[in-house]
């Protein structure tokens, strides 16, 4: 009577070959994916910047057609001025979590119409994410 053997299952070989090549992939993998989470924060830095820019832009359309409907930009912080108000059209009337205002350049010196500059960042990323935004003054 003759008796076939059949394997079934992997040899050690073919599983260590296997994990290899596992490892090998996620080390070349790895450092793509943290770069990528940099990416994300600096992309979310830039929206909101961009949100906040837009805003002003708004902001500034209704101040010249309507002043009462509008918030008046002509202090030394109109960029936080701007987010707090109820008027700009940002959700919630805050910036989201994790990112701040680091520069806020003032209105006073800026005829109605003239631009300013506010820098926003992130603050849980070394080196730090930022992004500028620009808020038009209403004066």
């Amino acid at each position: 009577m003759k008796h076939s053997h059949i394997q079934k299952g992997f040899t050690l070989i073919e599983l260590v070959v296997v994990i290899v090549i596992l490892g090998i992939l996620a080390a070349v993998a790895l450092p793509k994916f943290i770069d990528m989470s940099g990416e994300a924060t600096q992309a979310s830095v830039d929206a909101t910047a961009g949100a906040v820019s837009s805003a002003a832009v708004l902001n500034y359309a209704k101040y010249s057609l309507t002043p009462a409907s509008a918030t008046r930009l002509n202090g030394a912080t109109p960029c936080a001025t701007l987010i707090a108000s109820a008027n700009t059209g940002l959700v919630g009337g805050a910036l989201p979590t994790n990112i701040t205002i680091t520069t806020d350049t003032t209105c006073a010196s800026v005829a109605a119409g003239g631009t300013v500059i506010c820098t926003l960042s992130h603050s849980g990323t070394t080196p730090a994410k930022t992004a500028n935004a620009q808020i038009i003054c209403t004066n």
